[in-house]
């Protein structure tokens, strides 16, 4: 695969991995595409330049991997945390009184 189809790949990656992180269940997934912009972005640049071309795709790939593989990050933490707290709440308060405060909040 040439430099330039490995540069729009990674950027391609690195979007997705950027819009998909904020989507809770998709964010899994998503993850893997950011990595591979990551891949794909550093692998896009050591070809672009051997073939002396343009590594400007290649580099935007890679910071879009690396923010997309941040955020996706994030959000996994986030939701592990939401999890142990309402497991938590509910081991100790009973299922009663955490349908009633979360009834509460809304």
């Amino acid at each position: 695969m040439n430099s330039k189809g490995l540069s729009i790949a990674a950027l391609v990656c690195g979007v997705l991995g950027i819009v998909g992180s904020f989507i809770p269940v998709v964010c899994y997934f998503t993850l893997v595409l950011a990595i591979l912009g990551i891949v794909f972005g550093v692998i896009g640049m050591k070809k672009s330049k051997e073939a002396g071309e343009g590594k400007g795709l290649a580099v935007a790939g890679l910071v879009l991997g690396i923010v997309g593989t941040a955020f996706a990050v994030i959000g996994i933490i986030c939701i592990i945390c939401v999890a142990a707290t309402v497991s938590s709440v509910a081991s100790s308060a009973g299922l009663s009184e955490l349908q009633s405060a979360l009834s509460s909040l809304s």
